[in-house]
């Protein structure tokens, strides 16, 4: 017992102790906030606009040192300025202008981004690499940087989220959305290669519509950029871009910068108007602009308020649904507005019980079932669409659309509108084939057909459609020329006044079966097949094709065979002429005329090798009748001079021409007629 009388001290004050200990860490927080006085209010707001910093100060009551700060800030004044306020860090150098620096004014303009110290003052004097500290430190709430949220205070950078925090490190993402997840904006990149021409000087680029952000342009090649604009309230605007910078155009902030091979243009965004971007033609070679921006979308679903009860009484349903809202005007639009943005997700309709009072005639509540299985409420139905009325371009197909209700039996049939009402009633009408309508595409000039002086060029127009497939449906009016006249500078050795020198055959036969080739379209039409060989391989012979009415069927994309009545217009040959050159000792009648129906005129383009006949072979016999062959030779036409027979295409060596000679009997040989010997045998 003395021996627990003599630990009972002990253990009571370690048992104080430890009391002690943990009241006074429990309370350390507290004693030391104890120790300062209440905060004192916030000061007024650094700026007034574009985001500053205010104050707030405590006093210390211990004798001592208190721990911790005297002064706390927050954030103030999260309003954009106006775009005419201009930069806080370039008010603060300009203050400077009309104080004497080493005896001389000067007009200073900002230097920012300094990575060493932002939140000091330096400013550069305008018109020299004069660079000052004109401050050791720039007013509270100056931007650090010129892309970033955070903000000097007490010439310290401090980090502010996009929730206008201290401290936070909350982004906005590409779509301007803080702490967003990208979803309210898409993605848009591409690239553009001119296709101008001489009756065309400018072409548009890409539409970049309002509210776009990170907007990026690279021009490559001799062109230049230039910008047209329409503001929500209709307003248009054109800027030619002739000076370099960055600028306001409709109070969009605009940085363009000019190279000798490339022009860049930068737009941070959210566009204050819809842009269009646009080239101008200022050179004989093409060029290519690549693009990205971020795209708005602008027509999003939205929830909409529930629908009145199906009954008054007695217990019924009501639904919500959704509608296409369009950011831009504040309306509801059509739904197909917010069908054409795929991260559209259309939310569900929500059901709920209501009005579940008895009706005054009733002695109980009637039973409620699922709508969907045993009770459906009225419903919209539609007919199927009908067909557009333009097949490109942009048309309009309707429907028709009543009120129908379903019994328990499930038999259908019409009633009143109203009825329906609790629902939007779907849209009778809607745009189709709003993708452009097939175009001419012209692909790039073959070679000049002569080395020296005027010839001809040739290229290949092709009929694109919005997937860039060869088709037809290309208006023949607006189709650009497959030729053209050329001009080689280097003279030639004999020039001779005559017409440019038309296509060789390989370029010509090109050009022209794209010319005859057809497509099938949506509308019926005669499509040849390709020509078959010719039935002989020499001489003249025959070639044949497959001609077939066909349609293309836009919902299936598949190709249907018509009966040939149904095709308008006239049907292209299916057989026609062949020649394959002369037969092994066939001497033919040579006429132009046969020959240009055969070849159709191919023979007559001149060149500057082919062959000409030169005079004839020596007479076979020198009486009774004799034959001479043309002498066939390959020259330069313009020189006249022999060439390699290499030079001059084959199949256009023309046939073989013989002559008759020397028709005068020959004479007797001894001069003297005699009369004939007796036969030596009579007979056997």
């Amino acid at each position: 017992m003395e021996c627990c009388r003599r630990a009972t001290p002990g253990t009571l004050l370690l048992f104080l102790a430890f009391l002690l200990l943990s009241s006074r860490t429990a309370r350390s927080e507290e004693d030391r906030d104890g120790l300062w006085d209440a905060w004192g209010p916030w000061s007024e707001c650094s700026r007034t606009c574009g985001g500053g910093a205010s104050y707030s100060l405590r006093r210390c009551l211990s004798s001592k040192s208190c721990e911790g700060r005297n002064i706390r800030y927050r954030t103030c004044s999260n309003v954009d300025c106006p775009p005419e306020a201009g930069d806080f860090r370039a008010q603060q150098c300009s203050a400077h202008n009309d104080v004497k620096h080493h005896g001389q004014f000067y007009e200073w303009l900002p230097v920012s981004n300094d990575p060493d110290n932002p939140c000091s003052l330096k400013c550069q004097a305008k018109g020299t690499a004069l660079v000052v500290e004109l401050a050791p430190k720039v007013l509270d709430g100056t931007r650090c940087y010129t892309e970033s949220l955070d903000m000097c205070i007490s010439g310290l950078c401090q980090i502010v989220g996009c929730d206008h925090q201290l401290g936070s490190t909350v982004k906005e993402d590409n779509c301007g959305v803080c702490n967003g997840d990208g979803s309210t904006c898409r993605l848009v990149r591409g690239q553009y290669k001119s296709q101008l021409s001489a009756t065309k000087s400018d072409d548009a680029v890409v539409a970049i519509p309002y509210g776009s952000r990170h907007v990026r342009l690279v021009l490559k090649g001799p062109d230049h950029l230039y910008l047209e604009t329409k503001t929500l309230q209709g307003a248009k605007g054109e800027n030619s871009l002739s000076s370099i910078g960055t600028f306001l155009v409709d109070n969009s902030s605009v940085d363009f910068q000019k190279f000798p091979d490339k022009e860049i243009l930068r737009m941070a965004g959210p566009l204050t108007a819809d842009f269009i971007v646009k080239i101008r033609n200022s050179g004989s070679s093409d060029s290519t602009v690549q693009f990205i921006f971020y795209q708005p979308i602008i027509h999003r679903w939205r929830e909409t308020d529930f629908f009145p009860c199906s009954a008054t009484c007695g217990g019924g349903y009501q639904l919500t649904s959704a509608e296409c809202y369009d950011l831009r005007s504040n309306r509801v639009v059509a739904d197909q507005y917010c069908h054409y943005y795929p991260e559209n997700i259309k939310p569900k309709p929500k059901l709920q019980e209501c009005n579940l009072d008895p009706c005054p005639a009733s002695d109980g509540y009637k039973q409620i079932m699922p709508y969907d299985l045993y009770h459906p409420l009225p419903r919209w139905e539609a007919t199927p669409w009908t067909a557009c009325s333009s097949s490109c371009g942009g048309g309009i197909q309707s429907r028709a659309v009543s009120c129908v209700e379903e019994d328990i039996q499930g038999h259908v049939t019409s009633v009143e509108e109203w009825k329906c009402m609790y629902t939007p009633k779907m849209p009778i009408a809607q745009p189709c084939n709003i993708f452009d309508c097939p175009k001419w595409l012209a692909q790039e000039w073959s070679p000049c057909t002569v080395t020296c002086g005027q010839g001809l060029r040739y290229r290949v127009v092709l009929c694109i459609d919005h997937r860039g497939m060869h088709t037809g449906g290309c208006s023949p009016k607006t189709k650009p020329h497959i030729k053209e006249e050329c001009i080689i500078p280097t003279p030639c050795y004999k020039p001779k006044e005559k017409l440019p020198v038309e296509a060789k055959l390989p370029w010509f036969k090109q050009a022209q079966e794209l010319e005859e080739g057809a497509a099938v379209s949506e509308e019926p039409s005669f499509i040849p097949e390709a020509w078959s060989a010719c039935t002989v391989t020499c001489g003249v012979g025959t070639q044949v094709r497959i001609v077939r009415c066909q349609v293309l069927l836009s919902f299936s994309q598949s190709v249907a065979d018509l009966p040939v009545d149904e095709c308008e217009g006239p049907k292209p040959a299916s057989q026609r002429a062949c020649y394959a050159g002369p037969c092994s000792g066939e001497i033919p009648e040579f006429s132009p005329d046969e020959t240009d129906g055969l070849f159709g005129g191919l023979q007559d383009f001149d060149e500057l090798y082919d062959w000409e006949y030169e005079g004839f072979t020596k007479c076979s016999e020198s009486c009774g009748g004799g034959v001479q062959e043309a002498v066939v030779s390959c020259l330069n036409k313009q020189t006249q001079e022999p060439a390699d027979e290499n030079l001059c295409v084959t199949s256009r060596r023309p046939p073989q021409l013989l002559k008759s000679c020397n028709l005068d009997p020959c004479p007797a040989r001894s001069g003297i007629d005699s009369a004939w010997k007796a036969c030596k045998v009579l007979c056997q």
